[in-house]
Parts: structure tokens; sequence; C-alpha cells
């Protein structure tokens, strides 16, 4: 796996340790070498793939699950499609048999999905955390896809789940972090790692998140559709670590007057 960060800043999730803080996802991809590019540019190591869409062999995941290596990626199964609790368990249980087919015979985890408006895509809380309760007593490392909202946050790692994964904007649209507050006040309090997830169009966007001190962020769509992939998942890897190293530097306080740079002894003078 590409290194990416020093191990003096791993990212521990469940007993799994990284050193990339992104993580990318195989939807919206024109082809099979595009989506290589991108994720070998991108330096991730964390890759989520939708479980019903492979099993299903949904257009554009076709063969998805033989086109990746996984000896040099972590699969992340997710419950995209899954609209009620029920559904998300059975098909998260799917998943960890695909992961273990695939040669990741100790991999439990999942990406927890639960969408009922096809409309908005808006992750459905109550079911997001009826799912969470079965899957974490099942086992499973369960990482669940939520609004910014800090109580169901909290619910969510006071019953197991290994993160929380706030959403910044809406899937696919590219609006940016459009949930400052609600997501730095989960970032203030929460003792799991902090995924921001959905919504994040350009790197500069990235590198925000990360300055807010999230620990990873996950990119699918702004990486998939940009003219070029694998360029786009490269910038997208050093914004995630410009901004993780700016967090960890801390920014200089906001003044509200200008202050000189350079030092007044000295100065010439008439």
């Amino acid at each position: 796996m590409v290194a990416t960060q020093s191990a003096l800043d791993a990212l521990v999730i469940a007993g799994r340790t990284f050193s990339s803080r992104l993580f990318t996802g195989t939807g919206k991809y024109r082809n099979f070498a595009e989506m290589n590019q991108a994720l070998a540019q991108s330096g991730c190591q964390v890759v989520t793939v939708a479980v019903r869409r492979a099993e299903l062999g949904a257009a554009g995941h076709v063969g998805l699950t033989k086109a990746i290596d996984w000896t040099q990626y972590w699969m992340l199964p997710n419950t995209a499609g899954c609209a009620d609790a029920e559904d998300a368990v059975r098909v998260a249980l799917l998943g960890r048999e695909m992961a273990k087919t695939l040669g990741q015979e100790e991999n439990n985890w999942v990406k927890l999905e639960v969408i009922r408006d096809p409309k908005t895509l808006l992750p459905d809380p109550i079911g997001t955390y009826e799912a969470a309760k079965i899957l974490v007593a099942k086992g499973f490392a369960v990482l669940p896809y939520i609004n910014a909202d800090p109580e169901l946050a909290r619910h969510l790692w006071e019953i197991g789940c290994v993160t929380v994964m706030p959403l910044g904007s809406p899937i696919g649209s590219g609006q940016g972090i459009k949930n400052t507050e609600n997501i730095q006040i989960i970032i203030e309090r929460s003792p799991i790692p902090v995924i921001v997830d959905a919504g994040i169009g350009v790197p500069s966007e990235a590198a925000q998140a990360m300055e807010m001190g999230a620990s990873a962020l996950l990119i699918n769509t702004a990486i998939a559709q940009a003219s070029d992939p694998g360029m786009m998942g490269k910038a997208m890897g050093q914004a995630t670590q410009a901004g993780r190293l700016a967090y960890l530097a801390g920014r200089m306080p906001k003044r509200t007057e200008a202050t000189a740079s350079s030092p007044l002894a000295g100065r010439i003078t008439p």
C-alpha cells in the first residue's frame, strides 16, 4: 500500500492502521482503467464498494471486484441502495462474505447506508441507528453514513460504531462543506474517528474538512467525474495531506487589525 502520511500520524480504525486519510469509492467511473489510475494516484488505502451493485452486476459494476487488486487496498463494503434496516443488515452480511471470497478473511467492515428517499439521498437516521445496533451485535465494524447531527453521532458511538461519517452536503452534489458548524461539533466531541463523506467537489474543500480536524475523507464523484480522474485523485490526496498538516500545525489567530510581518526595529526614517 502507498504510504502518504507519517507513521507518527497514522489513522487507526477498528484496530487497523492506515497511513492515508483519503478513502475513495468505485462508482461513476467511465471505465476500470481510469478507476485504477485514480486509486493509485490518490494514495488511498481504503476503497468502498456497493455490495448490491456488485452482486447484481449493475451497469458500470460488472467485473468490478475482480478489476481491483485487493492485496493493495482494504475493502469497505457499503449498503448503498438499502431503504430500511432489515435490508441493510442483509446486504452487510453479503458484503462480509464478498470480502472473504476476495481474500480478506478478517474483513468485518461495513459502510452503513440507509436511504429511503431516492431524490434527496439523505440518510435515514432511525433506520441507520436500528441497523447499526444489529450489526455491532453481529461483530461488524460499523462506519455509518449520517446527516451532520451531533446527537445521532453520539448515539452511534455509544452503541459501538467505529467511526461516524457525516455528510458535507448531499451525495454527488459537489456543493462542498455546507454543515460546517455541526461537523465541527461532532469532531470536537467524538471519541472515535470522524470521516467527512459526500459533497466534496474540489481539493480546497477536502483541505477545509481536514483543517477542521476531520480524521479522514471519503471522496468518490469528484474524482470519478473529473475530466482526468487520475490527476484529480492525486490532487485530492495531496489536499487531504495538506489539510491534515495544517490542522496539526495549528493556524495563526485571526485578528481584527493588520499587523506588520516585518520588524519595526531598525527602520530607515527621514
